[in-house]
């Protein structure tokens, strides 16, 4: 069997506590977690899933829903029907 080491790194708390209910109910620890983890990208050479981002955290959707939201608390706020919507 491989030697094994040690890898630190940080992690935000509260994912580390979601992820370590996660993996206690499937079973495991995160250590083992992150090990099928590293086997996976090792054997596949890639990270096996998709890493995209959401179009819907844009910078500048986001600055439009904070007018909006600005708009809406000021009592500002002008409704229109939009193409996508059906009645």
């Amino acid at each position: 069997m491989a030697q094994t080491v040690n890898v630190n790194f940080r992690l935000d708390e509260d994912v580390k506590k979601s992820m370590e209910q996660v993996c206690s109910e499937l079973g495991l620890s995160m250590s083992s977690a992150f090990t099928i983890f590293a086997k996976k990208v090792s054997r596949e050479k890639r990270i096996p899933f998709d890493v995209s981002v959401d179009p819907f955290y844009s910078e500048s959707n986001i600055r439009h829903l904070e007018k909006k939201m600005e708009e809406y608390k000021t009592g500002r706020l002008q409704l229109a029907e939009h193409e996508l919507i059906e009645e």
